[in-house]
């Protein structure tokens, strides 16, 4: 389950950025939208994966291994050949099932509006006030 920050600030010291991996089946399970600037309390598990990511967001009982507490700053979407492409937001897992009425489950990309073709795997760069450590 997320955890969620109380405080819409962050401690301060120097920050690292840190990304994370939404995987595709489970982000699309169950997975809530993500946007910029959104204050972030995740599990994560370390994964060596074919996006680069370290750390993969975990919901579904799997164990995870790291914390991950900040603000994201970066969103992209990951094309089938791996290439990365920045997105204004990352819809939640029904409405990229097109089961939400309430979002149509489009990306666009951030500052422009233009649509950008559907993805499943996302990564998310979240700027946390200290580098996460292992459980």
């Amino acid at each position: 389950m997320s955890r969620r920050r109380r405080s819409a600030q962050l401690p301060s010291g120097p920050a690292v950025d840190v990304v994370v991996h939404l995987d595709g089946w489970e982000h699309s399970c169950c997975g809530d939208p993500v946007e910029r600037d959104q204050l972030v309390g995740w599990s994560c598990r370390r994964t060596d994966d074919t996006a680069g990511a370290t750390l993969t967001r975990t919901h579904h009982h799997l164990e995870p291994e790291v914390d991950v507490d900040g603000r994201v700053v970066d969103l992209l979407v990951v094309r089938p050949g791996g290439e990365p492409e920045p997105v204004h937001r990352v819809p939640g897992g029904r409405a990229l099932r097109g089961f939400d009425p309430d979002d149509d489950g489009h990306l666009e990309q951030p500052w422009t509006g233009v649509e950008v073709a559907h993805g499943e795997e996302f990564l998310v760069v979240v700027r946390c006030p200290v580098r996460p450590a292992l459980r």
